[in-house]
């Protein structure tokens, strides 16, 4: 059960905040900020390409790792294959996970290594077979690591990842699918993606980024009262819900995705993430049986009274910018209303794709942190 008067209490979710995941969300435009200055002192600027990778391959672990490989691949997908490197081993933990090059990856490719530890030998070996194929490698780690010391020099380009403006919170939020390290992997990548061609970062769109992040802190802090914090709006909206979270546009599909993971790891409540217009057919069937807004329960009279509240399914609607202006946005409303399901909407300012994408990401972590917070999930 969600305990709504919890959220406008600030010190009462400060104290509940262990790991400083509000704090993290709320200095996300500075990390931003923080990898730009990195990336500049890396020399990025003064890299000279001989030309576009043939394909992008992405490694790494953990949640940040793999919301920044989806994040690039919906975003340099247009200009060259992008891949996710899928780990193998025989446990989750950093350890034992392995990772292998396809067998065609060569001189023309990229290697792209994102992790928030950068312990994990895998990586490690990772980027030596990188460089034993010719492989290009750029990897974003902490300074001081096993895999700073495998993949610095002429093994390929490190680009140092931010850290958060409280150093004291890194250790306690870098296991979890905390905002900050999402961007401070995304945005040294991001940059160098930019320099070789592949997606349109400049530094100037990086900072408006940021700014975009600031806006959107001021407007979801725990400060701001429920009725105008459109965060705290959807916290207390998927109370006791099965979120289908419908996206429509490049930006919203991966910040769709992200928010169902983040919903996972932070709340332990499901979360479905659709396309539109596939997620019509595809979510139609939840709609319309026991997860539907007016599904009628088994037995009327029954002692409810000990009974846990059943689930119900909530359309939650991340929109862009529609490709070539058509939308499936009134079809989905219909879809839901029709079957007595509630629908929350999200949509970005104008602005540029980067932007919208950090609008979207900003208000659903923030909503996700509010309902791990008021719902008891022990973060």
């Amino acid at each position: 059960m969600l305990d709504e008067s919890l959220l406008d209490a600030p010190d009462a979710l400060a104290d509940a905040d262990r790991r400083g995941l509000l704090r993290g969300a709320a200095e996300a435009g500075a990390r931003v900020r923080t990898a730009l200055r990195h990336t500049a002192e890396a020399g990025l600027a003064a890299l000279t390409p001989e030309g576009r990778p043939r394909a992008v391959l992405v490694a790494g672990s953990g949640a940040a790792a793999t919301g920044a490989a989806d994040l690039i691949a919906a975003l340099a997908g247009g200009s060259a294959p992008v891949t996710r490197l899928r780990p193998t081993g025989v446990a989750p933990a950093a350890g034992a996970l392995r990772w292998t090059l396809p067998g065609w990856a060569g001189p023309v490719d990229l290697l792209l290594i994102a992790t928030t530890e950068g312990s994990e030998p895998g990586l490690a070996l990772l980027a030596e077979q990188a460089y034993r194929r010719g492989c290009t490698v750029v990897a974003v780690a902490p300074r001081q690591s096993p895999l700073t010391e495998a993949v610095d020099g002429s093994r390929g380009l490190l680009l140092p990842m931010a850290t958060a403006p409280n150093d004291w919170l890194e250790e306690r939020a870098s296991q979890v699918a905390g905002p900050g390290a999402l961007w401070a992997l995304l945005i040294p990548l991001l940059s160098l993606l930019d320099r070789v061609g592949l997606v349109t970062a400049p530094a100037e769109t990086l900072q408006l980024v940021a700014d975009r992040l600031d806006r959107t802190a001021e407007r979801c802090g725990p400060a701001i009262a429920t009725y105008s914090n459109p965060a705290k709006t959807l916290a207390a909206e998927l109370a006791d819900s099965l979120p289908l979270i419908w996206t429509e546009g490049t930006a919203a599909a991966p910040a769709g995705r992200r928010f169902a993971d983040v919903l996972a790891e932070l709340t332990g409540r499901p979360a479905l993430a659709a396309q539109l217009p596939e997620a019509l057919p595809a979510h139609g069937a939840l709609l319309a049986g026991d997860f539907a807004g007016g599904a009628d329960p088994d037995d009327f009279f029954r002692d409810r009274v000990e009974e846990r509240q059943a689930l119900r399914a909530r359309v939650v609607l991340l929109r862009d910018r529609p490709v070539g202006g058509l939308t499936a946005a009134p079809a989905a409303r219909e879809l839901a209303l029709g079957h007595d399901t509630a629908i929350s909407e999200l949509e970005p300012e104008e602005g540029s794709e980067l932007e919208a994408l950090a609008e979207l990401i900003a208000v659903t972590d923030f909503a996700t942190v509010y309902l791990a917070l008021a719902g008891g999930a022990p973060v």
